[in-house]
């Protein structure tokens, strides 16, 4: 099982979309295994985004994350972070296709709607920025072994 972070930017919640995109990874039969609403402060942002701090864009960057608030998730599943990646689609909703969440609700390049991680360091990065592992809560779904067969998992 991998784990990832998705945060459901502001955008998204101002939207209204939050239910939508979460029934997508739950039909997708990826495990919310933590999830919280929460502002991002501008700590959070450049911590989150340190890679991007100097960049010329960043503020504007900084200044839509923190606009409003976010929904903060873990999900885990077999491959989550590429899958994930896959259902989001390319980052500019604008070339993303249709199916996708980004092509289906996006027409702007930040205002993407979602934030996944790319890769398993970062997505060990970022769970640790916004979760303590208190609040990391994997289990079984009964469901489990209708969705893949044992030597799936």
């Amino acid at each position: 099982m991998e784990r990832t972070l998705i945060l459901l930017k502001p955008d998204c919640v101002q939207r209204r979309l939050i239910g939508q995109i979460i029934s997508r990874f739950e039909n997708k039969a990826l495990n919310i295994v933590a999830m919280k609403l929460m502002k991002v402060t501008p700590e959070l942002s450049q911590k989150h985004y340190a890679e991007h701090v100097e960049k010329p864009f960043y503020p504007a960057l900084e200044s839509f994350i923190t606009g409003a608030p976010v929904v903060a998730m873990v999900l885990e599943g077999l491959e989550a972070i590429r899958v994930v990646r896959d259902m989001l689609g390319k980052t500019n909703g604008l070339q993303a296709a249709a199916g996708t969440i980004r092509g289906d609700f996006s027409s702007s390049r930040q205002m993407n709607l979602v934030h996944a991680s790319d890769g398993p360091e970062a997505a060990a990065r970022e769970i640790n920025l916004y979760f303590n592992d208190s609040e990391l809560c994997g289990y079984d779904v009964c469901l489990t072994p209708w969705m893949r067969t044992n030597d799936e998992a």
